[in-house]
């Protein structure tokens, strides 16, 4: 392709990010780097209007001309064709069966060529595997920790969402054990008191040895997951990505014991790029020599 500066974007439930990515070097434009809060519960032409203006944003602060958008979004859609499938979810429901692809290039006064979607967990591995602690690998897994779960997987180039954030885990789902409400839930049943998030707890590790408990049995509850995960892929790797992750030191150790005992003994590695894996993983889908998303 003879444009090698991509515009990106990665949305969630609550936020858009956009910016332009240089795809010849892997690095984020200065100065394009935008991010806008978007309500998710409000109307199809609300939140098209903030996501278009954060787009717009980064457009502007680079003067592109030649615009090709790759966009990271939560499922479930219909990614070729740009069809949200998102319902009953808490968000966006004021979008479903509305083609996005065909109301942004509206806006833009484009093609709806120029636009591509992916699914949030793959644009993470993806981007990682493009300019990040996935470089080099060719059979990666991806497991994002944070409010949600969120899994993927590259084999000989094409990438996919692994889907596995309700797959069935001890007594429940693999969610309900590897997000951040676990730990608030774990934390009160054992003290009584409650967390805001893993940020906190960790800093109560050294003045409160039950905080160290709730990350050693987070480790162990990852590991199980991480056994069944890896011997059924084979991956090189296991990248970690998501907020729990800056707490890795002190669950890991656990995590690695585990799958030693399992057999499944791997490389895991803390993710790079941050909170702009997706990003670039999302401006990454223009580059022709890169893995393929495979969209369920």
């Amino acid at each position: 392709m003879k444009n090698t500066f991509i515009l990106g974007a990665d949305i969630g439930g609550s936020h858009i990010t956009t910016a332009i990515i240089d795809l010849k070097t892997s690095v984020i434009l200065p100065g394009t780097l935008f991010r806008l809060p978007v309500d998710s519960h409000g109307t199809r032409e609300e939140v098209l209007t903030v996501w278009y203006k954060a787009l717009r944003a980064a457009v502007e602060a680079y003067q592109l001309t030649d615009i090709c958008i790759g966009i990271s979004i939560p499922g479930p859609f219909d990614y070729d064709n740009g069809i949200s499938l998102i319902k009953d979810q808490d968000k966006y429901d004021a979008l479903y069966g509305h083609n996005v692809k065909a109301l942004l290039a509206e806006k833009f006064g484009m093609g709806e060529n120029n636009i591509r979607l992916l699914n949030d967990a793959g644009a993470f591995l993806r981007g990682e595997i493009f300019a990040g602690a996935a470089t080099g690998f060719k059979d990666v897994i991806g497991v994002t920790l944070g409010t949600g779960l969120g899994t993927s997987r590259c084999h000989h180039g094409l990438a996919e969402d692994a889907n596995l954030w309700c797959s069935p885990f001890l007594d429940s789902i693999a969610e309900d054990y590897l997000s951040t409400r676990w730990f608030v839930k774990r934390y009160t049943e054992l003290t009584g008191k409650k967390i805001i998030d893993v940020k906190a707890l960790s800093k109560l590790v050294g003045k409160d040895r039950l905080s160290l408990q709730v990350f050693t049995e987070f480790g162990k509850n990852l590991g199980l997951f991480l056994a069944g995960f890896v011997q059924q892929e084979k991956p090189e790797a296991v990248i970690l990505g998501g907020n729990i992750s800056k707490a890795s030191h002190l669950f890991l150790p656990e995590t690695e014991k585990v799958l030693a005992q399992h057999n499944a003994t791997v490389k895991i590695k803390i993710a790079k790029l941050g909170e702009s894996a997706a990003l670039m993983g999302a401006a990454s889908c223009w580059h022709q020599e890169d893995p393929v998303i495979i969209q369920k």
